[in-house]
């Protein structure tokens, strides 16, 4: 939800070549500022991180959806050297360095961390020396960042989802709650984790009607079980913090983020949450060739005059892919 991508390639046999892909992209987001290059090298990486063989030429990595020439050359030289040349030139330069770095301390973006750099930070410890130039996310995110770096294993997520689950249903066992991201995906390891919550009683039209949907009392609950340590942010709609399984003082700190949706828009939410992010772009894609609208709250029909209609009325995942005349893909199957 809107944090720094941790990479789905662990135990791929193409790991080295998605990192360097990956490190590629970072620099083009948070340095270039190119979106169109960032996004190209991600979608060669998770191509690749779907392999279950090893690449052993740009020419074959060629023929796989998402690999240009450019990108095939890229990996040629990787395969043939162990390096290349142009992240050894990228890396040199000390800014890019530290702009990358700063970047991965949640609630910094790419401008800030120019920002930061351009005034001379360049560490962690000089953030560290700085906090005042930090809003409150920031400070959390450099706090915890050690923690925030590492994955979280499947299991891990495994017994917070049954703690948020048990606490949750005792405030109301009428609450639907969905943990999304690559956790549903199936994948092992995620590198966050990503709450959608809704009840039957709380719709779009009747969004100010809160006496049993109030994401408040929700954190509350989860505060007094001790599993939410800190807080980031807390609006009517989403919250944004830190977890740590109760009474286990030695598992790292996790970042959580916990979002109340209409139940009428719930299952949206829920695909556009579920990812990936590729999957979602080619779902939308293919939604206006359909003449549709579909983003994270509706599937809407576009009008002859191209204007969104009537959202459509959904109860499942499976009412978008059906309408929309799209073959249903499992989670699992969404990480390319």
């Amino acid at each position: 939800m809107g944090k720094r991508k941790a990479s789905d390639s662990a135990g791929s046999p193409n790991q080295d070549l998605c990192d360097f892909l990956m490190e590629l992209a970072n620099y083009e987001r948070n340095v270039s500022n190119n979106i169109y290059k960032y996004n190209a090298y991600r979608k060669a990486a998770s191509t690749l991180s779907t392999l279950s063989e090893r690449v052993k030429s740009g020419q074959e990595a060629r023929k796989l959806p998402g690999i240009g020439e450019k990108i095939a050359k890229k990996i040629d030289e990787f395969l043939n050297t162990g390096k290349l040349q142009k992240l050894e030139d990228i890396n040199k330069d000390e800014s890019n360095v530290a702009i990358n770095l700063l970047t991965r301390v949640s609630g910094i973006g790419p401008t800030k961390a120019k920002e930061l750099v351009d005034s001379g930070i360049k560490t962690l410890d000089d953030l560290k020396k700085h906090q005042e130039k930090l809003n409150h996310h920031q400070k959390i995110g450099l706090k915890y960042f050690e923690d925030f770096e590492k994955r979280i294993p499947r299991k891990e997520i495994e017994q917070i989802e049954k703690i948020i689950k048990d606490s949750i249903v005792k405030l109301n066992k009428e609450y639907i709650i969905t943990i999304c991201g690559s956790y549903r995906r199936g994948k092992e390891e995620s590198g966050d984790i990503d709450v959608l919550l809704t009840h039957p009683t709380y719709t779009s039209k009747e969004k100010e009607s809160k006496k049993k949907t109030s994401l408040k009392d929700v954190v509350e609950c989860l505060e007094k079980r001790k599993l939410i340590v800190n807080t980031i942010s807390l609006g009517q709609t989403k919250f944004m913090g830190v977890c740590q399984i109760p009474s286990n003082n030695k598992k790292p700190f996790r970042r959580l983020d916990i979002r109340l949706t209409p139940y009428d828009q719930y299952y949206c939410a829920v695909l556009y949450f579920t990812g990936n992010d590729l999957f979602n772009k080619s779902m939308r894609a293919h939604a206006l060739e359909k003449n549709y609208t579909l983003n994270e709250y509706t599937l809407k029909r576009l009008t002859p005059e191209g204007t969104p209609g009537e959202a459509e009325k959904i109860s499942c995942e499976e009412d978008i892919f059906r309408i929309l005349k799209f073959p249903y893909k499992e989670p699992k199957d969404r990480n390319s």
